[in-house]
């Protein structure tokens, strides 16, 4: 079978490596083409645009680059006719994806979305699109199957990908580590400010103001793998922090606490039970014109999935002056430490085991061929 995969970042590309290489045991003549990155590829795909290609967020962000975003969006639809799939995959990224599913679907091909877009936190006018051109959704949070399934949109929920991410991770020796990114035997303090370029000059600066009054720790930036070095340099000017690269579960597995950019990685550092501060900014011509579309309680993951406040979320104004309260906070206060670690192991059971991607990749391979 023929599958054409369509991931437009990281986390993307992580978790369609995962369903390549599970969907590759389960098919023995299967093939896939798609956008995507160095993990795809490395699991087998070919891969037609890389997705260091099409980093933008945020509607500002978007109106500026249209015209490359529109054609991204007909290069991959070309592709797409020339390859003629079997299947499309659409994983996340919803703003390109449901185009492309659109594309897809009056084009008569199955369509499957992996990891569905977040309507249940704002764009609710895509439920109608999701419902009229994919065929089946394969949820990731646990509350989404029901969510979507009483919309009238078949989805199935058999756990969280990152489960399989850490499950699998074999950490380098302490030694490996600490001599390999020159580091101190000072305890960490993880940032990890997010994977794209305009995450990363809004949450940035502000963690690294945050930081500036904290002594007996150093801080580890982790560096996304699509952002060269330069970039973060300009950030880290008369700073002692360390950018490492393609190293963050190592990074979290020593880490004492964490300032994390909203996104995947608040659930990844988590699940590594590192007590973190989730943060998030944006221009303010997105945060102003997009602030009446959002509806719900929390914005981080973990919040969102244990449905009340375990992790701190400072949005947008007096970010540094606020995460220099709380990191403080997780530093010194035993009590708060360890209840919210507490939580995080109730986290894990709500997210479930290990063998969601194999779970996942079966149960496309068997909806597709049924």
């Amino acid at each position: 079978m023929k599958y054409y995969i369509v991931a437009g970042e990281p986390s993307g590309d992580l978790h369609g490596s995962n369903l390549i290489k599970h969907l590759k045991k389960i098919d023995s003549r299967a093939s896939f083409r798609g956008f995507g990155g160095d993990l795809m590829r490395e699991s087998g795909a070919s891969i037609a645009l890389h997705y260091k290609k099409m980093s933008f967020i945020g509607i500002w962000e978007i109106v500026r680059n249209i015209k490359t975003i529109n054609k991204t969006l007909e290069y991959c639809k070309n592709d797409i006719a020339n390859y003629t799939p079997d299947a499309i995959i659409l994983i996340d990224y919803p703003g390109f994806n449901l185009k492309i599913a659109e594309y897809g679907k009056k084009q008569g091909y199955k369509i499957l979305y992996y990891i569905a877009p977040k309507v249940w936190a704002s764009r609710k006018s895509r439920i109608r699109r999701i419902r009229r051109y994919v065929d089946k959704l394969f949820v990731i949070l646990p509350f989404e199957e029901k969510y979507f399934n009483d919309l009238n949109i078949p989805s199935e929920y058999t756990g969280n990908p990152l489960t399989d991410a850490i499950e699998s991770f074999a950490p380098l020796s302490d030694e490996d580590f600490f001599s390999r990114n020159q580091l101190s035997d000072k305890p960490i303090i993880a940032l990890l400010a997010g994977s794209r370029k305009t995450e990363i000059y809004h949450c940035l600066p502000e963690m690294v103001e945050a930081c500036k009054s904290i002594s007996g720790y150093q801080l580890v930036l982790a560096g996304a793998p699509s952002i060269p070095t330069e970039y973060y340099q300009q950030f880290l000017e008369n700073t002692s922090i360390k950018v490492i690269f393609d190293q963050t579960y190592d990074l979290l597995y020593r880490a004492t606490a964490a300032i994390v950019t909203s996104g995947t990685a608040t659930l990844e550092t988590a699940l590594f039970e590192v007590p973190e501060v989730v943060i998030y900014k944006l221009s303010a011509p997105t945060y102003f014109i997009g602030k009446p579309f959002f509806r719900i309680r929390f914005f981080s993951l973990v919040n969102i999935i244990m449905n009340r406040e375990v992790v701190k979320e400072l949005l947008q104004f007096h970010l540094a002056r606020d995460i220099e309260t709380e990191i403080k906070r997780i530093l010194i206060d035993e009590k708060y430490r360890n209840r919210m670690i507490k939580d995080f192991r109730s986290l894990k059971i709500l997210v479930g085991k290990s063998g969601a991607s194999e779970r996942f990749a079966k149960r496309m391979y068997m909806y597709l061929t049924q």
